[in-house]
């Protein structure tokens, strides 16, 4: 892709429960796989998916579909999965926070309405 940062998109349903994050590109000089920005959005995101995937009722979708290309999207969840997604979607929106700030013009966070 060329880009020297990873930007990270964020989307949320009206409750706070994230509806689709999206991670593109490669930060840094780093020979792809050894950049520990990327690799900390990858495994946020990564954990983020495989956690609210795990919470019965819930439809979601990820993929990976080439380096430096990871995405999920929460389709449908009950009711009584939202405040637990809440919890899910705080700490991912932190955790990604907290990498734009250790790696400062590397990593790119964008919140969507």
């Amino acid at each position: 892709m060329g880009s020297d940062r990873v930007r990270v998109r964020l989307g949320y349903w009206p409750d706070g429960v994230i509806k689709y994050a999206e991670a593109e590109g490669h930060a840094g000089t780093a020979r792809a796989g050894e950049n520990p920005a990327c690799a900390a959005v990858t495994v946020l995101l990564r954990t983020a998916y495989e956690t609210s995937v795990s919470f019965s009722g819930v439809v979601a979708h990820g993929q990976a579909a080439a380096p430096g290309s990871i995405s999920f999207e929460i389709g449908h969840y009950p009711p009584d999965a939202a405040q637990r997604l809440r919890g899910v979607s705080d700490f991912l929106s932190i955790g990604l926070s907290g990498v734009e700030r250790e790696y400062p013009g590397m990593v790119e966070v964008v919140r969507e309405v």
